[in-house]
């Protein structure tokens, strides 16, 4: 039987849908006393070993397969991811329960491959299993970053970025309206860099791009192709996330990039929070930075 069909060019929204379903698939087993007696459907067509994977391939987008497969049996059914067992809900008011009653295991992660290699071994806040260090990172982000008094202090970040991007595509056609008289702009790069400025410079005093110099512009290529090659690896789908005993043959050699990956993240993470310098300015970036780090668990 040729399974090649089933491991090539699997997009980004096959990842987020295949993490979204392994998320459910905890509460399988918690929700089967309240739905005693009552046995959810299984949507037929599962495969030995790969379960119903090969119907989240092929033309049509997996979120729509699944949306099809709801309206057939119901709200919520059982799938089988590899060897998996997932729970599918697409109705608001059973997620609403779901994110109530089982709010402590539906917060909770899959150790998926991506967590292990590119979230330093299921550290990120994003990978991270529920526990003690998931609510404490939790805190730390909704204090500091996402809270109404943090989002007002913070407002003069995302007016200078949006401004100062602006200004960039003024300088730029100033440039060359002498060649012709519009200039081509890369619109999805340039949201990109502005989304990315957003962020730095609300959690760590920095920008992303926008250098001057030679040498900091080369810089800024080297980070925004690692940056985009993360985001790249993060969303390719890993044969061991469905079948962890085929792990050890790393088929389609993501473990190769994903190491690589990393080593680049961690050396520019280090540049970022050992590279402030000792001027004021520096020393309230250091010391927002340390209180953001302080729950993890490499010290």
């Amino acid at each position: 039987m040729d399974f090649n069909f089933l491991f090539s060019n699997l997009n980004g929204t096959f990842a987020a849908v295949f993490a979204i379903c392994l998320f459910s698939c905890f509460l399988l087993r918690r929700s089967r006393k309240a739905y005693k007696g009552q046995k959810l459907p299984d949507a037929p067509g599962s495969w030995p070993l790969i379960g119903h994977l090969h119907l989240l391939t092929g033309p049509e987008l997996p979120h729509i397969r699944l949306g099809a497969l709801a309206d057939k049996y119901g709200p919520i059914f059982n799938i089988q991811i590899g060897i998996h067992p997932t729970l599918v809900v697409s109705s608001w008011e059973v997620a609403k329960e779901i994110f109530t009653v089982y709010n402590a295991t539906a917060s909770s992660r899959p150790k998926l491959a991506v967590g292990k290699y590119l979230g330093y071994n299921y550290v990120q806040f994003g990978f991270a299993p529920y526990g003690a260090y998931w609510r404490e990172t939790r805190k730390i982000t909704a204090l500091e970053l996402l809270s109404n008094r943090r989002l007002e202090l913070l407002r003069h970040v995302r007016a200078s970025e949006v401004e100062g991007s602006i200004k960039e595509l003024y300088k730029l056609w100033i440039k060359r309206r002498s060649e012709a008289t519009h200039v081509l702009v890369e619109m999805k790069q340039w949201f990109g860099d502005l989304n990315l400025n957003v962020f730095l410079r609300m959690v760590a005093g920095i920008r992303y791009s926008g250098a001057r110099e030679a040498a900091d512009e080369k810089e800024v290529r080297r980070c925004r192709k690692a940056m985009r090659e993360w985001f790249h690896l993060a969303g390719l789908f890993v044969v061991r996330d469905a079948i962890p005993f085929l792990g050890w043959l790393d088929l389609g050699g993501y473990r190769e990039g994903h190491e690589e990956n990393c080593r680049r993240a961690r050396w520019y993470s280090g540049e970022v929070v050992g590279g402030a310098s000792p001027q004021k300015e520096g020393r309230e970036r250091r010391s927002r930075l340390h209180r953001r780090l302080a729950p993890c668990p490499w010290g």
